[in-house]
């Protein structure tokens, strides 16, 4: 199928959020997926299963967080984003999206990746009547535990620093370290799918694993040899998959 792709820009907070929809050339309402990328990601990584996705008849919104990346262009500093305004971005961009005359309401799913993912877990708990999946690729959930063996209770949080090609500030650490994902996560009781390699040297395995059991209706798929950041065969994969979710979940409405 055809499909038309689009950028859109949404302002909220006080800063401007930008994302590319990938919209299935049809007048009929259609699901649609929202993608939020990891730490220092853009949304044009998520380009290759928008693509297939609408070609498939779904629409695809691509987020880039303000102040996600090195590269950003929306002006928010990198220094200011966390995870919660992280969520905030997510938040607008959903609320955006079910305002788009094409999409079917009852077919709104997030996909997220690593930091995204960890975001879209926490943005699903407070969401579930809205969406009908979530869709987790190696979903960073380990970032406050990683944080809090840095910087342990006590220990002074510095002011900004480099991690990883991007510069964060300190409400950055504050707001990680003071999170326990396990006591936020879970009660989102629509299916999960958790995808997840098991040579991933960024967040083992043993994550998602333990996310599989706090659901109550989740699938973990774990790819053989892959890391955090898939070869094209497990992308290849995963964008299969994707599409078979959220066809068997439309089935069920």
């Amino acid at each position: 199928m055809p499909y038309t792709q689009e950028t859109h820009r949404i302002p909220h907070h006080g800063r401007v959020a930008e994302g590319t929809l990938f919209r299935p050339d049809t007048d009929k309402k259609m699901p649609l997926v929202l993608f939020c990328h990891g730490y220092n990601g853009r949304r044009d990584s998520f380009f290759p299963a928008a693509s297939f996705l609408a070609e498939n008849g779904i629409a695809c919104f691509c987020l880039d967080f303000c102040g996600g990346a090195a590269v950003d262009k929306s002006g928010f500093p990198t220094e200011q984003m966390t995870l919660l305004t992280e969520k905030e971005d997510l938040g607008a961009a959903f609320s955006y999206c079910t305002q788009l005359p094409y999409a079917d309401r009852d077919n709104l799913f997030l996909f997220g990746e690593s930091q995204g993912g960890l975001v879209s877990a926490l943005f699903a708990e407070e969401h579930a009547q809205e969406l009908n999946g979530l869709i987790l690729l190696f979903p960073a959930l380990c970032i406050p535990d990683d944080w809090r063996k840095k910087f342990p209770q006590g220990a002074p949080l510095p002011e900004s620093m480099d991690f990883w090609g991007m510069k964060l500030g300190k409400r950055f650490f504050e707001t990680a370290c003071a999170m326990q994902v396990f006591e936020n996560i879970g009660q989102f009781d629509k299916p999960v799918l958790l995808l997840h390699g098991d040579a991933d040297c960024v967040v083992p395995l043993s994550y998602s694993r333990r996310a599989e059991k706090a659901y109550k209706n989740a699938k973990l798929v774990v790819f053989d040899g892959e890391g955090h950041g898939f070869s094209e065969q497990g992308n290849e994969q995963v964008r299969q998959l994707c599409l078979r979710f959220i066809r068997e979940r439309m089935c069920t409405n």
